[in-house]
């Protein structure tokens, strides 16, 4: 006959194993925190030579340095923005994606209504918590 491991001790493990993952994760993120900070200064050192010599590519022996340019848009005022978007049918200046949340919503407060091409994927997840003390 198959014995089914008690869900108590089932829950126990899986506890253990999470705070050992977050142990984990977390020497790992601040390894690589201390590394990235390292890194960030020397990419710093390349630019500041880079542009006080002028250039724009510097080959050495250990790699091609490249200074470049690198433009961000960001908008601070979404609502006059989605307004811009809409007034010049401009609607590929945004990304293709969903919000999630605001899609759940939509859909909770318009039974019925589902926007042609949506897919949805829904799957059972289980959570464990701390017994509380």
């Amino acid at each position: 006959m198959n014995e089914q491991i008690p869900l108590a001790r089932l829950a126990r493990m899986y506890l253990k194993m999470r705070t050992r993952i977050q142990e984990l994760t977390q020497e790992y993120e601040t390894q690589i925190e201390e590394i990235k900070a390292q890194q960030h200064e020397v990419k710093m050192a390349m630019k500041e030579q880079m542009l006080s010599n002028g250039q724009k590519s510097a080959r050495t022996d250990n790699g091609t340095v490249i200074l470049a340019t690198k433009t961000r848009y960001y908008t601070q005022d979404w609502s006059s923005f989605k307004d811009f978007i809409l007034e010049h049918d401009a609607v590929d200046l945004l990304e293709k994606r969903i919000a999630q949340s605001n899609m759940a919503q939509f859909l909770e407060q318009n039974p019925g209504l589902v926007p042609p091409g949506l897919n949805s994927d829904t799957e059972y997840d289980v959570t464990v918590r701390r017994p509380s003390k």
